[in-house]
């Protein structure tokens, strides 16, 4: 079955039915396309490196960053199917008006337009990162930031894409994840993953553990614990250092994913409406768990565009160790 099969098979799923929403996943599958075809072609054109820039978050834009970030905001802005964009790569959010110089569109996405990019330059897997919400503010005004501000369990859509040694968009609208492999020679995205499930058990702990002295002590007792030597363990460590990729893999094989705060960063370091929420969203879908160490992600009520937020998502029963050994050591 292709994406657009499947999107049209199952749209009646969503209650809010209209075609919309179908309509904006499909512009976010050409979107997609349109970055993979780039990101494929990195090496052979100038294409690597960075862009001389930094973003809002002070960090170094590298130059598929930008290519990325341009790809989907236009593609998304030119089919008139949302009334509003916000991206990690830009200051503020950006209202989309219509021909008649009114949106009556009803979603808002956020977009995490290239996860990992660092990790282009040496040709490892990186991804992008979407999430979907209804407007709450009335249709045909000019959004505002309250449509962005919402607690990730009010997304009706979210997911992600990986560009690696295939390209899959993984994705959700609340019943169930799907990923579907792009076949290249067709330009086509065919059902590869149906129904992703963490597995029952997970062995795999992922987490940059060259941080592991600025941790908080309940991360670091848990590293420890996935370590020992026990009947089920030690887990084994992979930490690729894309969240997409490193999801990813924990979702298919099992395991947990840790992005603690530091002393450097007391407040975490990924972006809570581009990178957390979205992810938190597929986890529990796919049966897991996604928290901040001590509450769950998707009910943070969050306060600024770019909130910066510790996550820990995976195998629940993983995440809820984690949670237990984060529990002896309250939050300040």
């Amino acid at each position: 079955m292709t994406l657009g099969e499947f999107i049209i098979e199952n749209q009646n799923e969503f209650k809010y039915s209209s075609g919309e929403l179908s309509r904006l996943i499909n512009s976010i599958r050409l979107a997609a396309k349109v970055v993979n075809h780039e990101v494929n072609k990195a090496g052979l054109v100038d294409i690597l490196g960075e862009a001389g820039e930094t973003n809002i978050q002070g960090e170094d834009q590298q130059k598929l960053d930008v290519y990325a970030n341009e790809a989907f905001i236009k593609t998304l802005t030119n089919r008139e199917i949302v009334c509003g964009i916000a991206s990690e790569e830009e200051d503020d959010f950006i209202t989309i008006k219509g021909r008649n110089g009114k949106n009556d569109n009803k979603y808002v996405v956020l977009i995490d337009p290239l996860d990992g990019s660092s990790n282009i330059d040496v040709n490892v897997s990186v991804g992008t990162i979407f999430s979907v919400f209804r407007r709450v503010t009335p249709e045909g005004t000019p959004v505002t930031l309250e449509d962005f501000l919402q607690p990730g369990h009010k997304q009706v859509a979210a997911g992600y894409i990986i560009y690696g040694t295939s390209t899959m968009i993984v994705y959700s609208t609340g019943h169930g994840v799907n990923g579907f492999t792009l076949n290249p020679a067709l330009g086509t995205y065919y059902l590869s993953h149906p129904n992703m499930e963490f597995p029952a058990t997970g062995h795999i702990y992922s987490v940059n553990e060259g941080n592991y002295v600025h941790f908080p002590q309940g991360i670091k007792d848990y590293i420890k614990f996935c370590q020992k030597e026990e009947e089920d363990r030690p887990y084994t460590s992979r930490y690729i250092g894309s969240l997409v990729s490193d999801v990813h893999r924990n979702m298919v094989k099992g395991g947990i994913y840790i992005y603690p705060n530091t002393a450097k960063d007391p407040s975490g370091k990924l972006r809570l409406l581009y990178e957390c929420n979205p992810m938190a969203f597929l986890i529990e879908q796919a049966g897991g768990k996604a928290s901040d160490g001590y509450r769950r992600i998707l009910d943070i009520e969050p306060t600024e565009l770019h909130q910066r937020t510790p996550f820990v998502g995976g195998n629940k029963y993983m995440v809820e160790q984690a949670e237990a050994f984060m529990a002896k050591y309250p939050r300040a």
